[in-house]
């Protein structure tokens, strides 16, 4: 194997590694899913895990309900630490803006939701034993 050859193998990368070594994902299985159900578009398209990621990408990455536009500046396939892995992509204001908003929208309707009165007491218990024993 050539010196040539040697810098081109480590110039490709395959696109879930880089997710994973951005940390978008804390594994590459879940990158590669992610990938595969359609949660990652690159330029606007769906592509394989197995594509090869370059620099000045356009990705779009879904997880959960917050969606990610980012462009990519460098590659590694290495997991560093999460400053060093916020150097690999730039994300756009635009999107930073959207996903804060979808975070506060969450906050609101989970502070929403009733919560229990936590763990029955006993007479409480009795009475749920009694009330299913009718039915």
């Amino acid at each position: 194997m050539s010196r040539q050859q040697g810098v081109e193998d480590d110039a490709k990368l395959r696109l879930d590694k880089w997710l994973w070594a951005a940390r978008f994902f804390k594994t590459r299985q879940l990158a590669h899913e992610a990938l595969e159900l359609g949660r990652v578009l690159v330029n606007g398209e769906r592509v394989k895990a197995s594509r090869v990621a370059r620099v000045g990408d356009m990705l779009q990455v879904r997880i959960d309900k917050l969606v990610y536009n980012v462009s990519v500046l460098a590659l590694a396939s290495q997991r560093r630490p999460a400053a060093e892995a916020r150097l690999l992509y730039s994300e756009s204001e635009e999107s930073v803006q959207a996903r804060e908003h979808q975070i506060g929208l969450q906050k609101a309707e989970h502070a929403s939701f009733p919560y229990g009165e936590g763990r029955p007491t006993k007479k409480a218990r009795r009475d749920i034993i009694r009330f299913k024993d009718k039915w």
